[in-house]
């Protein structure tokens, strides 16, 4: 039997901090499966995902002694034991649109989400509490108002949860450097466009001014950067001489909710690998 686990290490870049973590976890007798890392404006972040023989396995002494070097290198450092055949537990972010949120509770009725377990909903307003609630699922409101602190207590809910990702079904909210990078490669978002092209919130609306010809949406992982992060999955539609903007935001809302559901079953069919900032369907 093999055991394994993925620690996150997050704080300011000082040297030899990959040395250390991996120095301690080879002591521990544990095996470097993956390991990234990334410096950027002085903030370091690593992610390590490891494996034991059982045998080999002392978990105690492995998370004192990641607690030891969290204080010694004055950073963050969390360590999460997971088995690779468990359903990824999946947090869905939302604000006030339904039409993502509605489109992943049909499949996960249909079981077209089986490796997955819907285990909590967050949202910064209560208008789609009661859907959540229909589907028997936890829902927690966090205040969006002093983003500071609503990101602090969306980290401590999605910890208590023991969340493995995270979807992001039209939450309206920009996410900051100190909350993504606590979930790498793990958070999916849907964006109105055909990305690069017309990121923010108002995709449609320049997409008709503009008057493009073909509209289309991208889901995407989600990076420090703003609707830059690495496409997952996207879709398009014609746009007809005669449509109007309202006629436009529907189908295009039609389209988010299929493409979202896409990036999310290749996510958890594990087909996706990202390399130097590119997803590429394995």
């Amino acid at each position: 039997m093999t055991k394994f686990a993925t620690i996150t290490v997050i704080g300011r870049d000082k040297t030899g901090v990959v040395a250390r973590i991996t120095s301690f976890l080879f002591e521990q007798k544990a095996n470097i499966e993956a390991l990234e890392e990334q410096v950027t404006r002085g903030q370091f972040s690593m992610t390590v995902q490891v494996s034991w023989k059982t045998a080999q396995l002392n978990r105690t002494a492995v998370l004192s002694g990641l607690d030891e070097l969290a204080r010694a290198l004055d950073m963050e450092i969390k360590a999460r034991f997971t088995e690779p055949t468990r359903k990824q537990r999946m947090a869905i972010m939302v604000t006030r649109e339904s039409h993502c949120f509605e489109t992943l509770l049909k499949a996960v009725r249909a079981r077209r989400l089986s490796k997955a377990e819907p285990a909590l909903v967050l949202s910064n307003r209560r208008d789609l509490e009661p859907l959540a609630k229909k589907a028997g699922l936890p829902f927690k409101h966090v205040p969006w108002e002093d983003r500071l602190r609503a990101e602090e207590t969306a980290l401590e809910v999605l910890e208590s949860h023991e969340i493995d990702f995270v979807v992001l079904a039209r939450f309206m909210k920009i996410l900051s450097p100190n909350f993504v990078w606590r979930f790498k490669n793990k958070i999916i978002n849907i964006h109105p466009s055909l990305l690069p092209s017309f990121p923010g919130p108002q995709a449609y609306r320049q997409a008709y001014e503009r008057g493009v010809k073909i509209i289309g949406v991208s889901a995407h992982f989600v990076t420090m950067h703003l609707d830059e992060g690495p496409i997952i999955a996207q879709d398009c539609f014609y746009v007809r001489p005669e449509m109007s903007l309202k006629e436009i935001v529907a189908e295009g809302q039609r389209i988010e909710a299929t493409t979202l559901l896409k990036a999310v079953q290749l996510y958890l069919d594990k087909r996706l690998d990202v390399y130097w900032g590119v997803v590429k369907e394995v």
